[in-house]
């Protein structure tokens, strides 16, 4: 598996690349194959270190933010999550994973969740904006996301508040 670590504003040592690349391979190489790609973002808040752990394999995106005082214990967390995550949804992605990654991977017994319950569709009126306008319509709904249809683009876009309260966008690829 490929591992790609990135650092904002702090300085991260040898001792934690290999740490890092020896930590998702014995324990999320099981799942994945050679051609996933792990991508660690480290940085720093108020002596916090936050890791963000987004692993990409076929087409599927197993994503994990966790915060600690050591780095090496917000990755371990962050590998935890997205096992917990893999346990979870165990029989909607199985078929995406490595053919044998459920063979010895999980002896206890784990519920499966089988559907997913929708219980609510909902259509509504979409008008050109612009991200600003778009954000100021989630904030007015209450919402913490808002499907909008882009204005410089013409393409369908989500706006979204960020758990440290800055917005992201989402846009979709079309390559």
């Amino acid at each position: 598996m490929k591992t790609t670590i990135t650092a904002k504003k702090m300085q991260i040592s040898q001792n934690f690349s290999d740490y890092a690349q020896q930590k998702i391979d014995a324990k999320l190489g099981k799942f994945f194959g050679d051609d996933a790609d792990a991508r660690i973002v480290l940085s720093e808040v108020k002596n916090q270190i936050i890791l963000e752990l987004t692993v990409k394999y076929n087409s599927m995106i197993y994503r994990a933010e966790r915060s600690a005082v050591d780095k090496n214990d917000a990755l371990d967390d962050a590998i935890d999550k997205i096992i917990r995550q893999i346990r979870k949804n165990k029989t909607r992605i199985e078929k995406r994973l490595k053919d044998t990654a459920f063979k010895e991977a999980f002896t206890d017994a784990v519920p499966e969740q089988t559907d997913y319950e929708v219980i609510k569709h909902k259509k509504f009126p979409m008008r050109p904006m612009d991200i600003e306008e778009a954000i100021l319509q989630m904030n007015m709904l209450g919402h913490n996301f808002f499907m909008f249809s882009n204005a410089s683009t013409g393409e369908i876009n989500v706006v979204y508040k960020r758990a440290e309260g800055n917005y992201a966008v989402l846009e979709p690829d079309n390559a």
